[in-house]
């Protein structure tokens, strides 16, 4: 599902109905667990929350003109996207989240590196999203994402 969007809110104004409801609460989620330092933001074509330059300089590695990315949320052709570098780059949180959604869902974790995809929108873990969410602090990713570039 490809469109260009200025705001979260423009991204949200451009949904299917039948998908805007349930992004909605994806996206309060992430914004009333996220810890403060987060920046919400559109990147990437996505609804993004990244590290803001004013916070790291350094910017993202592979384009410094960019803020360091962290999460996007998104609306793909067939599922509601969340992309998440915490789980992506820290072992441990990975397997924390692997045990736990399979405590949270009813259906089998549909998940890339950092992709977690929910074809279901009746099965979206919003409780577990927001303890993910809570759980790297913006100095905790900047250090993890230094240390990876070493």
């Amino acid at each position: 599902m490809k469109f260009t969007a200025n705001s979260p809110e423009e991204y949200i104004a451009k949904l299917p109905k039948e998908r805007k409801e349930v992004f909605i609460k994806l996206r309060d989620t992430i914004n009333k667990n996220i810890p403060s330092g987060f920046e919400e933001c559109i990147n990437y074509g996505m609804i993004g929350y990244v590290v803001p330059k004013s916070v790291y300089p350094a910017g993202y590695h592979a384009d410094p003109s960019l803020p360091l990315p962290f999460a996007n949320i998104a609306s793909q052709k067939n599922f509601i996207a969340l992309y998440h570098m915490g789980i992506y780059s820290d072992p441990d949180m990975l397997k924390w989240f692997q045990t736990e959604y399979a405590q949270h869902c009813k259906y089998k974790l549909d998940m890339g590196k950092s992709c977690i995809r929910f074809k279901r929108m009746d099965d979206i873990p919003f409780d577990l999203i927001a303890k993910l969410m809570g759980k790297m602090t913006p100095k905790d990713w900047i250090n993890r994402y230094e240390s990876s570039l070493k």
